[in-house]
Parts: C-alpha cells; structure tokens; sequence
C-alpha cells in the first residue's frame, strides 16, 4: 500500500476511470478541517494608547485534528510493535496520554483508527504525490519528481506502510474498499505517464500496465529494509531510485 501498493489481483473498480470518490464518514469518522478563528475586535483606543492585540490561537476543530493526527501516529507505533490484535483502546489511550473515555470522542472503535493509518499511505499521497504527474515536463521529468516524492513520503510514514500492509485485513470490507480504491487510482495514474513515454518514444517498455505495477513494488518495497539509522542515505536511495525505475527499468535516455 503506500503509498499504494501494486496488486494485480484486485478486482476491477468503477473508480479505475477516476479518482476515488470522496471518503463517506460518519460525524464520530470525519476528519475535521482546520480553521482559523477571527480575533475578537478589541476595544476602542483608549487615552493612554492603543490597545494591546494578541493572535488567536488555533481553534477547537484544528486541536481536534492535531489530537486525531497523534492518535494515529501513537496507535501506528504500538500496532507495528504489538500487533493489531493484542492492542486495545486503552493501550492506544495511554500512549498518547489520554484517559480511554477520552479516546471515544475521537474514534468510535479500534477498526475506525486502523482504517485512519491505513489512510495515511494511500488517501494522503493521492493527494500530494499525484499532482506532480500533472506538472509541466516530459514525462521522464514527471515520474522521476513523483519516485523522489513517493519515497520520501514513505520514509515518513513507514511505520504506517507496515501497519497498513501487515494489518489490511482487519479493516471493515467498506473501509478496505476505499483504500483499495486510493491504491488503484495510484496505480492507474502512473500508468497513464508510463503510457505517455511509451508514445512519445522516451521508455522502452512493452506494457505500461505491467511497468506500473512494477514501479509501484519497487517503491514500496524500500519500507521493509531501509532504515535511517543504518549506513545508507535516503537522499542516495532516493536517486537511486530515480536511476533504477526511469533510466534503467523504463529505458529513458532523457536527462530526468
């Protein structure tokens, strides 16, 4: 997953011929938006001088989301450890600092926060990598910018990558059909740039379909083995990377 991982035995999907349609959630599963809140006009100037302005600080929908957003990264950490089925609510509670009563006020069960992490590596780099197919340049230049992408974002998120592909199966079959669905729309849209070297004579490659699998397996697979701690430099995976996916398994002879 992940960054959505590649997987040719999924079932087709209305969503193949776009992008996933916006997650449905109840009001316990909504993902708060944050929002800045007005300063208060403050008092007319008085004689002495005017008076003192402070900035707001951010309002109860962002700290909502700040809180979710811990939740998730503690819950991520203690899955990966544990394992997603020795864990219950209350161990998420007290990594995060909460009391469990307090946990329910952001999640409604254990699935429901799984199913966030799981969102982490599939919904969240839809939304950040993709764009990057859609920026001017060849489409060497493009799929190169979305491996370096791709790969630092999985640096980020690797504990939930891990989580996400260990524990898949625990997700409710509502919720694993729209990770499935982010993982795919993935999948299609570098397909679509691999389509668009192979027209335009830059990748060497006979089936754009296979390619994006492949590209997709290459990419998340670095979750299993590269450690930050260890002698290897994500900045020289990174291009590595860059070499190994666009110049030498797609064939590009461009300056990508």
């Amino acid at each position: 997953m992940t960054a959505p991982g590649s997987d040719p035995d999924l079932p087709a999907s209305p969503a193949a011929d776009g992008p996933p349609a916006a997650t449905v959630r109840t009001a316990s599963r909504s993902v708060p938006v944050p929002v800045s809140v007005p300063a208060r006009p403050g008092p007319a100037e008085s004689r002495s001088g005017p008076a003192t302005s402070r900035e707001p600080g951010p309002g109860p929908r962002a700290r909502r989301a700040a809180r979710r957003a811990e939740i998730v990264t503690a819950a991520a950490r203690i899955f990966a450890d544990q394992g997603y089925a020795a864990v219950g609510m209350r161990e998420v509670a007290e990594a995060v600092g909460i009391r469990g009563a307090s946990l329910y006020h952001h999640f409604a069960s254990k699935e429901e926060i799984l199913y966030a992490v799981c969102l982490t590596v599939t919904e969240e780099p839809n939304a950040l990598t993709l764009p990057l197919l859609d920026a001017p340049g060849t489409p060497s230049h493009r799929l190169a910018a979305l491996v370096r992408a791709h790969l630092q974002h999985l640096d980020r998120r690797r504990v939930e990558h891990i989580v996400g592909l260990h524990e898949m199966a625990a997700l409710s079959p509502e919720h694993r059909a729209v990770i499935d669905d982010h993982r795919r729309w993935y999948q299609r849209r570098v397909r679509d740039c691999v389509a668009a070297g192979m027209a335009a004579g830059e990748f060497a490659v006979p089936d754009a379909r296979l390619a994006a699998f492949a590209i997709c397996d290459m990419l998340n697979g670095v979750s299993h083995w590269f450690q930050a701690d260890r002698e290897l430099d994500l900045d020289d995976v990174v291009e590595g990377y860059v070499d190994l996916v666009v110049g030498r398994l797609l064939g590009s002879p461009d300056h990508y």
